[in-house]
């Protein structure tokens, strides 16, 4: 061992001294690079505001209207930045047939602590964030403004001065065969929701499914006795239309979605098995929504974008809106649900 390293040394150390032989050549064309950089700075024109609204009228449910202002894509992304998403001040208005019905504006930081918890439920984010960041919505507690399927809704808005105008409508709802949880292959106690339809003979008609599991969290769940869904979630793919089946009857089934923001373990798709699954034990709340076409065409471009963020032959697209004046989306929902309970 001794007189193999004594061998290598003189060999090794000759391979040290070539190297330092080039070590001025290095340094000098690491000096000449370093004088041709050239600091760039680039002025982005000022561009006057872009302003976004997000609102439904659900079958059976109070309409929800958000209004917010579109961020710049080098804008950071702060607790300022979000409470721009949630524009206070706007005066909002919603048409159903003759009736005009004026929004009232509900923000988060006039609400006592007990109402707290009754606007998580309402508008899907949890209660701590509501009481750290001033969130505002557009609502209406007339039990006329109510979602009812048949019925056209117009909604006018204006904020700052810009006015923008959309057109829903609550398609009458149609109803699944049957659903059910099923246990696919060797998954032991996860499963997706299954379904049975029947399409109607008349081409155009569209669809959006959604879920809720009811249930509290069992005594060993990190976040025990909180409800697993506040609100009702989309997977990803939720919107169809029936370009090919039809009038047909057939079966499908779906993952379970993830609320946009979660940071419950289960709902990690790098950390749990579980995430995008239902689980044995479980009961959901499912909806099969009827939507129009509006609605079909932005929830599909905007499910589009998120499914080929990233690859590099994607092609380059917007969101598809139907709010004329800005962007956005005013979604209708015809609703048909039902309780499945994962046994």
């Amino acid at each position: 061992m001794l007189f193999t390293m004594q061998r290598k040394q003189p060999h090794y150390l000759y391979r040290m001294y070539n190297s330092f032989r080039f070590l001025p050549v290095l340094l000098g064309s690491m000096m000449t690079l370093i004088a041709c950089q050239q600091q760039i700075e680039v002025e982005l024109p000022e561009v006057d505001p872009i302003y976004v609204v997000e609102g439904t009228v659900v079958q059976g449910e109070a309409p929800l209207v958000f209004v917010g202002e579109a961020q710049g894509y080098f804008d950071p992304v702060d607790a300022n930045s979000i409470g721009q998403a949630f524009l206070p001040g706007a005066v909002v208005s919603m048409t159903a047939g003759e009736t005009t019905f004026l929004l009232d504006e509900l923000c988060t930081s006039s609400l006592p602590p007990e109402l707290l918890e009754s606007a998580e439920e309402l508008l899907g984010f949890p209660a701590e964030v509501l009481a750290a960041l001033d969130l505002c919505v557009y609502t209406s507690f007339d039990p006329a403004a109510i979602g009812t399927a048949g019925v056209i809704y117009d909604l006018d808005v204006t904020v700052n001065d810009v006015t923008m105008q959309a057109r829903t409508s609550v398609i009458p709802p149609v109803a699944l065969d049957s659903a059910w949880f099923q246990v696919p292959g060797t998954l032991d106690s996860l499963g997706l929701m299954y379904a049975q339809f029947t399409d109607p003979d008349t081409l155009g008609n569209a669809y959006r499914w959604f879920a809720k599991r009811i249930n509290t969290r069992p005594d060993w769940d990190p976040l025990a006795g909180e409800v697993k869904d506040t609100d009702f979630v989309p997977p990803l793919g939720s919107a169809i239309d029936d370009a090919f089946f039809n009038g047909l009857n057939f079966e499908f089934s779906t993952f379970r979605g993830v609320a946009a923001g979660s940071t419950a373990w289960d709902d990690d798709f790098s950390e749990s098995s579980e995430a995008g699954y239902f689980k044995r034990g479980d009961t959901v709340v499912v909806r099969m929504c009827a939507i129009d076409d509006g609605v079909f065409q932005a929830i599909r471009s905007y499910e589009n974008l998120i499914l080929s963020q990233g690859s590099p032959f994607a092609p380059p697209a917007n969101m598809v809106t139907n709010v004329e004046g800005g962007i956005g989306l005013w979604a209708g929902y015809g609703v048909w649900q039902d309780t499945v309970i994962c046994e």
